[in-house]
């Protein structure tokens, strides 16, 4: 963590945080974002596989939510990164992947990190490439979903970024 960052907490959200997850995914304008009860799913059911930064106040602050992949139990997969626009350009998105993969490899035997990017969204680009750059890890990239795939009108297609292996 940067010293920028050493006044914030990094750990599991909880239920209570939905709403801030929510607000924080509705005001970073570049996410899809999920009905509010997602969030608050996601918090009870996935925590052990989401992480959530914290203010000096506990008050969440930015947020990476992700969930070992049922057909693969050794991959995580990361489904939503976003950052208050107030504690953006410090690192903090390194900080939650950095220690919820950390987390990810020890609890949960955790080698292979997967997540989507859409084309053109160049902070998730260079967050999962620097991370994979850092551990030296492989990256492998394909599209996922196709643009055609999506129902509720037009959205760019979803690239796999596979990162691994990983270990502690």
């Amino acid at each position: 963590m940067t010293a920028a960052q050493a006044d914030l907490q990094i750990d599991r959200p909880t239920v209570a945080d939905g709403a801030a997850l929510w607000r924080i995914a509705r005001d970073s304008k570049t996410l899809d974002l999920n009905s509010s009860y997602s969030y608050l799913l996601w918090c009870r059911d996935f925590a052990a596989t989401s992480a959530v930064a914290r203010d000096e106040r506990g008050e969440p602050v930015g947020f990476m939510t992700g969930y070992i992949r049922p057909d693969r139990p050794g991959t995580l997969l990361v489904w939503q990164v976003a950052v208050d626009e107030a504690h953006r350009g410090r690192g903090l998105a390194a900080s939650l992947l950095d220690g919820l993969v950390a987390r990810a490899v020890a609890e949960h035997a955790v080698t292979t990190l997967e997540t989507t990017i859409a084309p053109g969204n160049t902070a998730s680009e260079r967050l999962f490439t620097s991370f994979a750059e850092r551990r030296g890890a492989r990256l492998e990239r394909e599209v996922l979903f196709d643009a055609g795939l999506f129902p509720d009108g037009p959205h760019d297609p979803e690239v796999l970024y596979r990162i691994g292996p990983l270990s502690l």
